[in-house]
């Protein structure tokens, strides 16, 4: 029997630019509240592969910018950009567990679908602890800081077939009133509140299963493992089509401190 529990995929970077439902007109609206005025400091909590941050910084030209995420091979595309576009000397970028960070407050904070830096590991299935994660980021967020903070929230009431592909319970997440209500309990003034649109979770659970696609490109579809990876694509493509589709919801706040 062959083992296909050590499926290399192509990496997601390839296939999304973010790793959020996020257009890049949301995403220039982000920028600019991040960017102007421009900031000293720029932080990013679970950065990824660093694109946001990374285009803040071209968008402030003196700023310098730090991010952090648990995941090497994230953390090495983010410096390999850095490079590219000539930010290496102002972007820093570390792979560690973000609850080990050491920083003083900066100007503008980015945390986005990272709320589990400080709350139960993912494969734990709790509900996500976003006052824990509201918490830590108003101790990183400089008086009078600027936070841009996207997380997951309930758009529309969840049922059993949205559910099920994700923690299996209806209390994961918030709705987005509750989650203003936790910014504001946590000292934030909310600028503004909006959430990802049908179009925006199209394109990113399209370019999700891309990968799929692009390892049956590259390996063949002969290839013993295809089957698994091709019912990997089905598997994804169902649950969010027939499942979470306009019930999960990504709500961007962007918050004052």
């Amino acid at each position: 029997m062959t083992d296909h529990s050590t499926l290399v995929l192509p990496p997601l970077y390839e296939s999304l630019t973010w790793l959020t439902p996020l257009s890049e007109e949301r995403s220039a609206r982000l920028v600019r509240f991040l960017s102007e005025p421009e900031p000293a400091e720029v932080l990013d909590m679970g950065c990824g592969w660093g694109e946001l941050l990374l285009r803040v910084l071209t968008a402030a030209p003196q700023a310098q910018g730090r991010g952090v995420d648990s995941a090497a091979a994230s953390i090495a595309r983010a410096t390999e950009q850095a490079a590219v576009r000539g930010l290496a000397d102002r972007a820093t970028f570390e792979a560690m567990p973000g609850m080990e960070l050491e920083s003083d407050p900066a100007d503008a904070v980015i945390c986005i679908g990272a709320s589990q830096i400080w709350g139960p590991p993912v494969e734990d299935e709790q509900p996500v602890d976003y006052a824990a994660a509201l918490r830590a980021l108003r101790g990183l967020v400089g008086p009078g800081g600027r936070l841009v903070y996207g997380e997951a929230i309930w758009s529309k009431p969840p049922h059993p077939a949205a559910t099920a592909p994700l923690a299996g319970r209806d209390d994961e997440y918030l709705t987005a009133g509750a989650l203003i209500e936790q910014t504001r309990a946590a000292g934030f003034e909310v600028v503004d509140c909006d959430q990802a649109d049908l179009q925006e979770w199209d394109v990113f659970e399209a370019g999700f299963r891309a990968r799929y696609t692009r390892w049956i490109e590259l390996n063949g579809a002969d290839h013993p493992a295809a089957a698994e990876v091709r019912g990997r694509h089905e598997r994804q493509r169902t649950a969010y089509e027939d499942g979470y589709r306009g019930v999960l919801g990504m709500a961007y706040l962007c918050l004052r401190g």
